[in-house]
């Protein structure tokens, strides 16, 4: 598959991937016919999708399999009146329903919103008229059906309602008034006719709202090539191949869903692993991957972090090959721990809802731990001074991606409907992702923080990033996050919000607050050590799984 849409597929250093990385590009890509629909017709048999919950039930689906569910899908959904360009948000959990409803979407060439389960009435409501939302593919949960109904009354563009029961469930339970029932109705939708025109490349495909840690979400729209543009994601930066099995931990409403759990994935003909489940736990994640014989791993850095807390010993670990992460920045102390436990190397990469992954670190390249990696070829990467110019290595600066006459493959649209907030990010012929890093003398990008996030201290510029990893390197932390507090005489001091251990949590004081400051001295420059320590049970963090320092700044500053 892959073949068809690279004019090379293998690569065996950063020299030949920068050189050599080409994107073969046809009119009209569609990913559900052009990907899904191609592996049913060339590989029927092969297992697509392997789904299991915590209830030990199982769904193992085909690629000929999903292609029928996909056009009866596509099918039913046009009888409800959704056609090409109409939105539709899902709130879906990590329901089966998921994977064949964003291929349906994608077949008749409407834009997907995916959604969290966790919006309220604001949060729905919000998404529902800023998108112009023509209908919603819910979950039945009592929750997610009550908050969608009291967004009605204000959500005058959606049209239909469909609630989702679980696919695997005894019981037919009951659908409320004012919704259809997927269940009861998308088989008996007649035969699917594909439409004569889905779209063009440039049309709108998919958008998320940004689970940003400030200010409202904003809405990235991206283009049919967005797809295209997750083949380095999963065929490279996750190592896939055809007899993988690949898990990625995330929840469907935020974008790295579609990283690690369906695009780049499929373009490799690998299996996508599903566990659906309620409530995380590391030991039940570590069952799954020993009774599946889970192959490729991928999950952001909070999950290994609980995860390296296991007597990694009592599972059977052996059929694991490949460990990538993203979604936050990787604290070499844990990377360490877990190749100490495992013997694996976890691959670090970095992008944001509005990318595929612009930085990684790829097969061919030696992992430095608490490194991004280096650019991925298809993006033109720098880091960049306030005033524009072009930092030297070991110089902090703004990553931007610098865009031609051609945007990358990957690239975002735009903020739907927001052109001052596109302008704002993107401007000067770059990218801005607001995200700092510096690199070092071999090209490899270490991050450093959001641009907000920087404390400025006595004259110093300090990453948070820095020192949380040098206090993720005490054996009582589990998380940790660094932000500015205002003083009068230094400007901001830096504090530290801790999560600690269970076996350390009857510790916390004035002298495991020392202990911490003391050993922030040894691991990096003393004037980097936080003068106020806090101990919360949990930090406060994005549906996305980021840590939302701006609550924390914004709850000292009430103060």
């Amino acid at each position: 598959m892959v073949e068809r849409f690279l004019k090379q597929t293998s690569f065996s250093s950063v020299e030949d991937y920068n050189k050599n990385l080409e994107f073969i590009i046809p009119e009209n890509f569609n990913f559900a016919y052009d990907v899904m629909d191609e592996w049913a017709k060339t590989d029927p048999d092969r297992l697509a999708l392997l789904w299991t919950n915590d209830e030990g039930k199982e769904i193992r689906t085909s690629f000929s399999l999903l292609k029928e569910q996909t056009d009866q899908a596509a099918s039913y959904l046009q009888t409800l009146g959704i056609s090409k360009n109409d939105p539709v948000m899902l709130i879906l959990k990590r329901r089966y329903e998921w994977w064949v409803v964003m291929l349906a979407l994608h077949k008749i060439g409407a834009i997907v919103i995916p959604a969290t389960h966790m919006l309220t009435k604001h949060d729905i409501v919000y998404r529902n008229t800023r998108a112009s939302v023509k209908a919603i593919i819910c979950v039945d949960d009592n929750y997610v059906m009550s908050q969608v109904e009291a967004a009605m009354p204000e959500s005058p563009t959606v049209k239909s309602l469909v609630a989702v029961r679980s696919s695997v469930s005894k019981s037919e339970g009951e659908i409320p008034n004012g919704w259809h029932d997927w269940q009861s109705e998308w088989q008996k939708a007649p035969k699917f006719q594909r439409p004569v025109f889905v779209n063009d490349n440039d049309d709108t495909m998919l958008m998320y709202f940004t689970s940003g840690t400030s200010g409202e979400p904003k809405m990235v729209a991206h283009d049919y090539l967005y797809a295209m543009g997750h083949l380095t994601t999963g065929v490279f930066w996750h190592n896939l191949h055809e007899d993988s099995l690949h898990l990625t931990v995330a929840d469907t409403g935020w974008g790295k869903a579609v990283w690690g759990k369906f695009y780049g994935q499929w373009f490799a003909g690998a299996t996508v692993f599903v566990f659906d489940h309620e409530k995380f736990n590391a030991d039940t994640l570590l069952r799954q991957i020993e009774k599946y014989k889970v192959t490729s791993f991928c999950a952001p850095p909070t999950i290994y972090r609980f995860m390296i807390r296991e007597d990694l010993s009592k599972y059977d670990l052996s059929s694991l090959e490949y460990c990538t992460t993203a979604g936050e920045a990787l604290n070499p102390a844990v990377f360490d721990k877990f190749k100490e436990k495992t013997g694996i190397q976890m691959m670090e990469g970095f992008g944001q809802t509005e990318t595929t992954m612009t930085l990684g670190t790829m097969p061919w390249m030696k992992p430095k731990p608490g490194s991004m990696g280096i650019p991925n070829a298809q993006y033109n990467i720098d880091l960049i001074r306030a005033d524009g110019t072009s930092c030297e290595d070991g110089e902090k600066g703004e990553i931007v991606v610098r865009v031609g006459d051609r945007k990358p493959i990957g690239l975002f649209k735009e903020y739907y409907r927001d052109p001052e907030l596109t302008k704002e990010a993107w401007h000067d012929g770059m990218y801005h992702t607001g995200d700092m890093a510096w690199r070092d003398e071999d090209g490899y990008y270490w991050f450093e923080g959001r641009i907000d996030d920087v404390i400025k201290s006595s004259g110093y510029r300090i990453g948070p990033f820095e020192v949380e990893s040098a206090l993720m390197t005490h054996p009582a932390i589990v998380e940790c996050a660094i932000t500015g507090v205002p003083d009068d005489i230094r400007g901001m001091v830096v504090k530290a919000t801790v999560v600690l251990g269970k076996e350390w949590k009857d510790k916390a004081g004035e002298e495991l607050v020392k202990e911490l400051q003391n050993h922030v001295k040894r691991e990096t420059a003393p004037y980097k050590y936080p003068r106020i320590v806090e101990f919360v049970d949990e930090l406060p963090k994005t549906i996305s799984g980021k840590i939302r320092r701006v609550e924390i700044r914004n709850k000292d500053n009430k103060k």
